[in-house]
């Protein structure tokens, strides 16, 4: 039987609502619904009317392009608001012949999750890194083992309770349950890394419009992660400010013209752009490149602060894996190997089958990837076969907001 998994990506730039259906373990998507996003900034809800818009369009297109009527998604996380920890829980093993049973299992996450996280955030991820049982060490799954104490070390990721309820109440005005929140970062990983790059060590890092999502694995599991609150938007500021130009039209020239290379442009090269004012201008791409060049360059000196201050600087000989869709720059590999001093790939969603062809990027990361998080850790949903009547699911409060 199949089963209909539903995620649904909150960004600052785009809203991605993407449906997929299991069938003996295979992904397939057959629902997408793509909605430029509103209200939102830096990754966090600024204006719940606005936002709740977006989202409801996206769903919608989402429940036409599938057939059903969509109720429960895994959802994603991102803003400064994210922060992150370490901790350990240990219990002792039950004594039976079983060894270490689920439940020790749960008694010593429940012993790790026992920190003091304040009245204004909560946990959102509590994440096993590895296990010890008496002195040894470096356990992954201890299930059926013996001894007398088992210890586990976990990663452990909270946010901001208000930042958390104001994307909840965007949902629920939607008519959406968000059956968990998935760090960005988190879901990317899902989509784009390979099992080897996971052992030996890799960050991956989702530069989307308004921030830099990264997570860092070793030995096969999470253990670090940081949201960074520069992205892709703030080169297209650069560029308009630079241009004196609309907001839209810097980030045309950004797609276009953009490169992270000025040394490789020609300096006779010159496009022609239409600033504030109407007099159009003619701009050489070796200038444009030199400012998308500053700011990206930025953006992985901060990757670098955090990758050293994590303590794992030079523990990542699979380096840096690249999604988000400012990874599509010209030439952003080369600044991250040359910043970072590790190999770099800009990666897009693996393994994925069905509307391979609208989501075949690195944009799509995150989308893709809330699946697949769905798929291999969440139970599925069956929702109802779409009656057709596509406005119904919407609340009196979005019938009022919503043109025409």
């Amino acid at each position: 039987m199949e089963e209909i998994v539903f995620g649904l990506d909150i960004g600052t730039t785009k809203i991605c609502a993407l449906v997929g259906e299991v069938r003996q373990g295979r992904l397939q998507i057959i629902g997408m619904g793509i909605e430029a996003a509103r209200g939102m900034r830096k990754g966090v809800v600024m204006d719940v009317n606005e936002t709740s818009i977006a989202v409801a369009k996206a769903v919608e297109q989402a429940e036409q392009t599938s057939g059903y009527n969509l109720s429960q998604a895994i959802v994603s996380m991102a803003g400064e608001h994210i922060g992150s920890s370490n901790n350990r829980g240990a219990v002792a093993i039950g004594r039976n012949d079983s060894g270490v049973t689920t439940e020790d299992i749960g008694r010593a996450l429940d012993v790790a999750q026992s920190i003091a996280v304040p009245h204004n955030r909560q946990i959102v991820h509590l994440i096993p890194r590895s296990y010890t049982i008496d002195d040894q060490d470096g356990i992954r799954n201890p299930l059926g083992m013996h001894g007398f104490k088992l210890e586990v070390e976990t990663h452990i990721v909270t946010a901001a309770s208000p930042a958390v309820m104001n994307l909840s109440k965007c949902l629920d005005n939607v008519g959406i349950q968000a059956n968990a929140y998935v760090l960005n970062a988190l879901a990317s990983g899902e989509a784009v890394l390979e099992p080897n790059e996971r052992e030996m060590g890799v960050i991956v890092a989702d530069i989307g419009g308004g921030t830099t999502d990264i997570a860092l694995y070793m030995q096969g599991t999470v253990w670090h992660t940081k949201v960074i609150p520069v992205g892709g938007y703030h080169i297209t500021n650069d560029i308009a400010i630079g241009l004196r130009a609309p907001y839209d039209v810097a980030e045309q020239v950004k797609i276009q013209h953009g490169d992270c290379r000025p040394e490789q442009i020609d300096p006779n090269f010159l496009f022609t752009v239409e600033p504030f004012g109407g007099e159009k201008i003619q701009v050489g791409r070796q200038d444009l490149a030199y400012v998308v060049e500053a700011r990206t360059e930025e953006i992985f000196q901060l990757i670098l602060q955090e990758i050293r201050r994590s303590g794992y600087d030079g523990l990542l000989p699979a380096g840096i894996v690249l999604t988000g869709g400012t990874a599509q720059l010209r030439g952003i590999t080369e600044i991250a190997e040359r910043v970072l001093n590790v190999p770099a790939r800009v990666a897009r969603p693996k393994n994925v089958v069905g509307m391979v062809e609208n989501l075949n990027s690195p944009a799509y990361a995150t989308g893709i990837g809330l699946l697949n998080w769905t798929t291999g850790e969440h139970e599925a949903f069956r929702p109802r076969p779409n009656t057709g009547l596509w406005g119904r699911r919407m609340g009196n409060f979005l019938r009022a907001l919503l043109p025409g």
